[in-house]
């Protein structure tokens, strides 16, 4: 089997453990790993290889892996679902009380309960 091949089933080993790790390591090892692969393709000689592999491997987890770490970790800025609905001017389509009612809100009809009162 070519070494390419070789690298390039370890590329797609690695891309498939990524998705069940959600990490961003293992998906930027396997794109140092695709990289090889296409360096093992041209006829580098394996101890290139292995340097392509390093570089590729080091720059990925040193400069790639910070940056999708924030874009991770940043709140979401769009509300959906439920939340998105909050401040929205709604119209009644039937009465509103504690227990039943529903309102339309942005063409959709929702159900919606008129708060307690605590006084």
């Amino acid at each position: 089997m070519a070494v390419w091949v070789i690298w390039l089933i370890t590329a797609v080993a690695l891309g498939v453990a990524e998705v069940f790790t959600l990490t961003a390591a293992l998906g930027l090892l396997g794109a140092a790993a695709l990289i090889t692969s296409g360096a093992a393709a041209i006829g580098l000689p394996v101890p290139l290889q292995l340097l392509v592999f390093a570089i590729a491997a080091a720059a990925g987890i040193v400069v790639l892996r910070p940056i999708a770490a924030r874009h991770m970790l940043r709140p979401s800025l769009e509300r959906f679902g439920v939340d998105a609905l909050c401040g929205r001017t709604a119209y009644v389509v039937d009465e509103v009380t504690e227990r039943t009612g529903t309102v339309r809100i942005g063409g959709e009809e929702w159900t919606a309960r008129a708060l307690a009162r605590a006084w």
